[in-house]
């Protein structure tokens, strides 16, 4: 005999601390239809952003939206209020700013990678990830002075300047994360109980990738070939070794793995730009106050990051929006839940990475 019965997942659940409602209708241990609601949290931040601080200083609030791509938020109203002004960066800001957005990428696809072992009952290995996460928050500590918002993107450049000294260091916390990587890659490919069940679950087709707009390691997991470093011209990527990472079985394994080789790509292209430092300033002076209207895409951990910010000439800007990847992806998060068994809620849930605190804003 068949049940059907309507289970909420969040705001306030083991897999899910995060201002967001799932409601899911199961028949059995089905899901059979899956509803959203992320009205939870509402900040207030782009009004803020018009209306309480200068453009100046806008930047070091958007840092705040959230932790974890603090510095792809500064950087996308950075770059979006540098093209109002006339202004592009030199080479060696344009280094520097890569190497704090690819280092974000590692931090949190290895944050996520965590909680993906946490939800499978892999708690040591939760830990373990997050003690080795420790070297690449080192690193970034290092470079911008705090561990979280870093404030290191500033108009017209950045804040600090690498040594001779961090750049050995930053060396050396690779070399040593990149063997626990490694170790990562193999225990995700064979171990049963942590990825190899989830084989087949949880799958977002390619063609429902496309329908639903996914983005990100979403996307690329289903063999959607999007990455924005692969479209702008913000910086040059193809210079430091970058590969656009995909799968093509759109599941919980084919998510994990995405993320795994991306960390990979992303220490390559970090000792390649420190090796291969242009010469420059690390900052300069920029003229003039924002006028117009234009739109920036960066690619952020969890996909395209969109920027639209508008200027008349004012202290105060006209318009900041921003749109973020989870809130971008929540249509393709709830396809992939139907037809799954509802106890492999939270092992997809935590598969898609969800960041919340920017989409709450």
């Amino acid at each position: 005999m068949k049940k059907v019965v309507n289970i909420p997942l969040g705001s306030q659940h083991i897999s899910l601390l995060e201002p967001i409602r799932f409601q899911f209708t199961t028949e059995n241990e089905k899901i059979i239809e899956v509803g959203a609601d992320v009205g939870f949290v509402h900040r207030g931040i782009e009004k803020a952003c018009s209306e309480t601080f200068e453009w100046k200083k806008v930047g070091y609030v958007v840092a705040r939206v959230c932790g974890l791509c603090a510095i792809t938020h500064s950087l996308s109203y950075t770059l979006a209020v540098e093209r109002l002004l006339g202004y592009e960066a030199n080479e060696r800001i344009k280094y520097l700013r890569m190497l704090m957005v690819e280092l974000d990428r590692i931090h949190s696809h290895m944050l996520c990678l965590a909680h993906v072992s946490e939800n499978a009952g892999f708690e040591a290995m939760f830990m373990q990830i997050m003690a080795d996460r420790e070297l690449v928050m080192d690193i970034q500590e290092a470079i911008s002075g705090n561990r979280v918002q870093f404030d290191y993107i500033a108009i017209g450049g950045v804040n600090r300047d690498v040594t001779p000294e961090l750049v050995n260091m930053i060396h050396k916390n690779l070399d040593e994360l990149r063997p626990k990587i490694d170790d990562l890659m193999e225990r995700f490919s064979n171990n049963w109980s942590l990825s190899l069940k989830y084989k087949g679950v949880g799958v977002l087709t390619l063609d429902e990738a496309y329908i639903y707009n996914a983005l990100g390691p979403l996307a690329r997991a289903s063999g959607l070939k999007t990455d924005v470093r692969a479209e702008s011209s913000d910086f040059p990527y193809e210079d430091v070794g970058y590969e656009m990472i995909f799968e093509s079985s759109g599941d919980i394994y084919a998510r994990n793995m995405v993320r795994l080789r991306e960390i990979i790509n992303s220490i390559t292209m970090c000792e390649n730009i420190i090796d291969n430092l242009p010469t420059g300033e690390i900052i300069e002076k920029v003229k003039g106050k924002p006028e117009g209207e234009v739109v920036v895409r960066v690619e952020a951990p969890r996909g395209e990051l969109f920027y639209l910010v508008k200027g008349s000439r004012k202290n105060f800007l006209d318009r900041v929006r921003i749109k973020t990847p989870t809130f971008s992806a929540i249509p393709a998060m709830m396809e992939v839940f139907k037809g799954s068994e509802y106890a492999d809620a939270p092992a997809i849930l935590a598969s898609f990475d969800p960041c919340m605190s920017c989409t709450a804003k």
